[in-house]
């Protein structure tokens, strides 16, 4: 049970935050009209993008070592709670239809497991230890490397899971939205997007939420981009597994190779609808086995082998 001494240190902890300072010139929101109280918080929301800005050398420096690690056969594992957990959950779930990555390879861990993302698990934030134990459970390796998300930087489940990590050597990435976060201290690179108070106060799921989102954003995305995910701003690699997403890859394919569409069709059966394999064929001028090996051969990055193609 938490002793009052507990709850008095924990309140003095968060009175220390930026993200959870109170703004006295928001104290009759309420009061305003629906527009005004939209267009405060759009104002508020414009902030966000220079926040992230003034972060990017560390974030591109932790995408770098991020994707090195993958291309080294290593994971992408996001660990949080709360908004934070699920803002990871989300990120590495949109990989697989995106990139054409394995469920296995970009992962969200969440403080109380799955049931989390929709309901509450009271406590399981608090806990190092449950970081450690869910980490120990994906059969952690220093090849991969995981990212501690909190708004506060405080969380101690984001913090065990950094911590547990580095012990381990795989590399961390400290991502939180207050200055000398603990979460960043713990971390290899430590991130810290400072939006500043909350329209209503300590909720974090706001600005704090939409900083997180964009960082997420980029590190997944530029991760996949230097992997080779993508040729120029088209998702080779998309997978697809329904008629959006169908339509979609003969569209990357024509958008790539300007091709008719009697050419994409017989590329993409030839490849087995990898589109990837699809413009490589075409563009490449080989056959569909020549494609796959040509790209297994330069581990998956089109460019080379549309270079290796073009002078054999």
């Amino acid at each position: 049970m938490t002793s009052t001494a507990d709850y008095t240190q924990l309140r003095a902890q968060l009175d220390t935050l930026t993200t959870e300072a109170f703004r006295p010139e928001l104290a009759e929101i309420d009061r305003r009209s629906t527009l005004e109280i939209a267009r405060t918080m759009n104002d508020e929301d414009a902030t966000v993008p220079a926040a992230v800005a003034e972060q990017l050398p560390q974030i591109a420096a932790a995408i770098d070592g991020a994707a090195a690690r993958m291309a080294d056969g290593g994971r992408l594992i996001y660990a949080g709670a709360g908004t934070a957990g699920r803002l990871g959950v989300l990120d590495a779930s949109e990989c697989p239809p995106t990139f054409n990555t394995d469920p296995g390879e970009v992962l969200g861990l969440i403080a109380g497991g799955p049931s989390a993302m929709v309901t509450a698990v009271e406590g399981a934030e608090d806990s190092k230890e449950l970081a450690a134990a869910d980490l120990t459970a994906l059969g952690l390796t220093d090849r991969d490397t995981v990212v501690g998300i909190s708004a506060s930087g405080r969380t101690p489940y984001a913090i065990g899971a950094v911590e547990h990590a580095r012990a381990q050597g795989a590399l961390t990435v400290g991502l939180s939205c207050n200055a000398g976060s603990a979460l960043a201290a713990a971390a290899d690179h430590g991130i810290e997007v400072v939006v500043g108070p909350e329209l209503l106060t300590g909720s974090t799921r706001l600005k704090a939420g939409t900083a997180q989102k964009l960082v997420l954003n980029m590190v997944s995305t530029i991760t996949m981009i230097r992997l080779g995910k993508t040729y120029g701003n088209l998702m080779v690699d998309v997978r697809a597994s329904n008629e959006k997403l169908r339509a979609r890859s003969r569209r990357i394919v024509a958008l790539a190779t300007g091709a008719p569409d009697h050419e994409i069709e017989a590329a993409l059966a030839a490849t087995d609808g990898e589109v990837k394999n699809a413009i490589l064929t075409l563009l490449g001028e080989v056959d569909g086995p020549a494609a796959a090996r040509l790209l297994a051969d330069s581990h998956g990055h089109l460019r080379a082998a549309l270079q290796a193609a073009r002078t054999t």
